[in-house]
């Protein structure tokens, strides 16, 4: 039976996010939610080096020594993607407080961004505009003011115990009010098809991860990978490979820009 937060994906891509689905994430959780007050930000404290845009992915969803999974509702890769882990309960904030509750891992869902936390690992533009939008629609859905955006260094007591994210906090809710207020315009969104051509041939739809079919068998064997019609991590994989040498941005998304450069590969 799936559980309580499987409007997630929907409200995140009204907001004009990218969202990639992980298989199983609407009956994933600790049991189920209780009312939802806010959202708890974290950061993954994942090595650099680790590489890739959502390298702790894997443990979010099955956990670690003495912590079972998932870790986080959200996670959020280095691109502005949100993965939909978790539609219950899960284990992202242990012991603390923030505005009287005491229960975060009933009362708050967790965002876990893929990030080492450290000075030589800068926060990209790109993530923390998602980051902040991404919030900014889960308060709106719920109703909720930008204060019930706490850190995971807010919430945790004793003091001290935790340090994620390691961005200040009250600038961050300045954002994610601005958005709420309506001051701050939407972002642009990926079309969903390509522009009708000069041909009048029919227009290609955009593609991401999670999809199947013929169009995605047509990039794989573009991309020069296994054809086996499946959109999932590695042709994504191959496609921000592809997105970088041609001077895209690296989504992983086949949008209209990439289908243009994907068309001039024999």
């Amino acid at each position: 039976m799936a559980f309580s937060l499987t409007w997630l994906p929907e409200v995140l891509k009204i907001a004009g996010l990218k969202v990639s689905e992980v298989p199983g994430w609407q009956t994933r959780g600790r049991g189920d939610v209780g009312r939802i007050f806010g959202v708890i930000c974290h950061h993954t404290a994942t090595p650099k080096r680790s590489g890739g845009n959502m390298p702790t992915l894997r443990l979010l969803i099955e956990g670690r020594a003495g912590l079972s999974g998932p870790l986080a509702q959200l996670g959020l890769g280095r691109d502005g993607t949100y993965f939909i882990i978790a539609a219950g309960r899960a284990n992202h904030a242990g012991a603390g407080k923030w505005q009287g509750l005491v229960n975060g891992n009933s009362n708050f869902i967790g965002i876990e961004a893929e990030n080492s936390g450290l000075a030589d690992d800068p926060w990209s533009d790109v993530q923390m505009d998602a980051y902040r939008r991404g919030v900014a629609a889960i308060l709106r859905r719920i109703g909720q003011p930008s204060i019930f955006a706490a850190g995971h260094k807010e919430y945790a007591l004793p003091k001290g115990r935790k340090v994620d994210p390691s961005f200040d906090m009250n600038n961050f809710r300045l954002g994610v009010d601005a958005i709420l207020r309506g001051s701050t315009p939407m972002s642009v969104l990926i079309p969903a098809v390509e522009p009708i051509p000069v041909d009048g041939g029919t227009p290609r739809p955009t593609l991401r991860r999670g999809l199947t079919g013929a169009l995605t068998r047509i990039v794989q064997t573009k991309l020069g990978i296994k054809v086996d019609g499946i959109f999932g991590p590695k042709t994504e994989a191959a496609v921000r490979a592809f997105q970088r040498a041609n001077e895209l941005v690296p989504d992983g998304i086949v949008g209209p820009k990439t289908w243009l450069a994907l068309d001039k590969v024999p």
